[in-house]
């Protein structure tokens, strides 16, 4: 693999390299935990809150918000008392389902590798 010295850019700040991008664009401690619920469909958000143990309404928000900026997630509010709130994986989104699986099977090799 080559170096290249183009710059990429993501939310005002530059990376030396598209990989350092792409996980920018993932990365936080809920992130790829809300990505691999939704691999299986479209959501709620009190489901993705109680199918994430331990997060909080103030960090599932502020991570599901961050996700759709940068369009891998998408919002549908439906206009019905109470608020009806789905997520879902954009076209984008699904394009990290073949990375997802390599990174699952890669974490599960290097659980096991003693």
């Amino acid at each position: 693999m080559s170096i290249s010295t183009s710059r990429y850019e993501l939310n005002g700040k530059s990376y030396l390299c598209p990989i350092e991008l792409s996980v920018a664009a993932f990365s936080g401690k809920w992130k790829i935990t809300i990505l691999c619920i939704l691999l299986n469909g479209k959501k709620r958000y009190g489901e993705l809150k109680k199918l994430i143990d331990g997060v909080n309404h103030k960090m599932l928000a502020e991570q599901l918000r961050e996700l759709e900026e940068v369009g891998i997630i998408k919002r549908e509010v439906f206009p019905v008392v109470p608020p009806k709130v789905e997520y879902e994986l954009t076209e984008l989104g699904e394009g990290l389902r073949s990375a997802i699986y390599l990174l699952r099977e890669w974490g599960t090799q290097f659980e096991k590798r003693e």
